[in-house]
């Protein structure tokens, strides 16, 4: 069997290439297609010696920094790939990659991060962080966006099966496609997190890219109104010298990290906060993989993985007082949280069960009377 992996496009190994990751493992003779691989020498080493196929975006002026910004080109690049000889496709899709080709004889199973979030119910949000809610260009955007909108529907019913990272996002699915999604969480390196010092520091941790969405602004906030707490910050992104400058001296800005130097962090913080609406959040289930609490805004993909009272606390506004109120009810609740209960919750997203289900859906969609009579061979 020729099975054909579609990845919107590798810049960095970030939450969704953990997956890739993953099912690349599943099935370790596929081809991979992406938009645009400028993938680091560093951070390449899960893609073996396989061939790795990349769209005409990749030789744009200015791809390799501005690859987002030919996204009304993206339709047209991943529908220019030629997936014609491929028994399976699989595609993992945050933007387009679900939007492939594929004929009749043909299965295309769809892991979706998530549908074009800016484009659908993040739009507004969207036009407003990048100051385009007036003018031509406010117009142009949405325009464009509308555009993408009525592609983005007419090829999910190029999709035979589609997989959604959590339940919040299987909703979405049906939302915007009217299509159900079977919910397989992604895989978490739960070997690699683990706990590893009984004693704790005192500061809260918290990691993330420093975009808008991640409302890492409102926990520095909040710890403007905690000056004897401590707050320390791992990632990089557009909003690092802001949040920088914002900071006071009860907050560490780290700035981008290595994995074990994360690790390290999570392993000896008190508990760790996230504040974002994500799709699933990976960053607070490795958390929990090493023991530690979590405080989090309880919407999205983290009220999936973390359980109120046993893994961490949930606050329900997106506002410093919830977030200073959390804290302070967690410091109150702190003895009560046992880490290895904590962990043993983290271990619902092992790595080795992603892979075991994943393969298991894919056999079975293999079986249905769709799809064309393949046999299968998996690592």
């Amino acid at each position: 069997m020729r099975v054909a992996v579609v990845h919107d496009w590798l810049v960095t190994y970030g939450g969704a290439e953990r997956t890739l990751a993953r099912i690349l493992e599943c099935y370790p003779h596929a081809e991979l297609f992406t938009l645009v691989d400028f993938l680091p020498a560093a951070e390449r080493g899960f893609l073996g010696d396989r061939p790795v196929h990349h769209s005409f975006l990749q030789g744009l002026p200015g791809a390799r920094r501005h690859y987002r910004s030919y996204l009304p080109l993206m339709p047209l690049a991943v529908e220019s790939f030629d997936l014609s000889g491929f028994d399976l496709v699989i595609s993992s899709s945050f933007c387009v990659a679900k939007g492939v080709l594929t004929g009749p004889d043909q299965l295309h199973v769809s892991y979706v991060h998530s549908p074009m979030r800016y484009a659908w119910d993040l739009q507004h949000q969207y036009l407003q962080q990048h100051g385009l809610e007036r003018g031509v260009r406010g117009l142009l955007t949405r325009g464009l966006l509308h555009r993408m909108r009525m592609w983005d529907v007419r090829t999910a019913n190029g999709v035979d099966h589609f997989i959604s990272n959590s339940d919040f996002i299987a909703r979405r699915i049906w939302k915007i496609y009217r299509r159900e999604a079977q919910v397989i969480h992604p895989p978490v390196d739960t070997e690699f997190f683990q706990p590893a010092r009984a004693e704790r520091d005192d500061y809260y941790l918290t990691a993330s890219r420093l975009v808008p969405y991640k409302c890492t602004r409102l926990l520095i906030e909040a710890f403007a109104r905690l000056p004897e707490r401590r707050l320390v910050v791992i990632g990089d992104g557009p909003e690092f010298r802001k949040l920088k400058a914002l900071a006071g001296s009860n907050v560490s800005m780290l700035g981008q990290q290595p994995s074990p130097v994360l690790r390290e962090h999570m392993q000896s913080a008190r508990a760790f906060l996230f504040a974002a609406i994500e799709d699933f959040g990976i960053a607070p289930v490795e958390a929990q993989a090493c023991g530690t609490p979590v405080i989090a805004y309880g919407r999205g993909g983290v009220a999936e993985s973390v359980v109120e009272g046993k893994s961490g606390i949930f606050f329900h506004e997106q506002t410093v007082d919830a977030v200073v109120a959390a804290i302070q009810q967690f410091e109150r609740r702190l003895t009560r949280f046992n880490p290895a209960e904590i962990r043993s919750n983290a271990l619902r997203f092992a790595a080795e069960r992603f892979k075991q289900q994943f393969r298991a859906c894919i056999e079975e969609q293999a079986r249905q009377p769709a799809a064309a009579p393949i046999e299968l061979a998996v690592g």
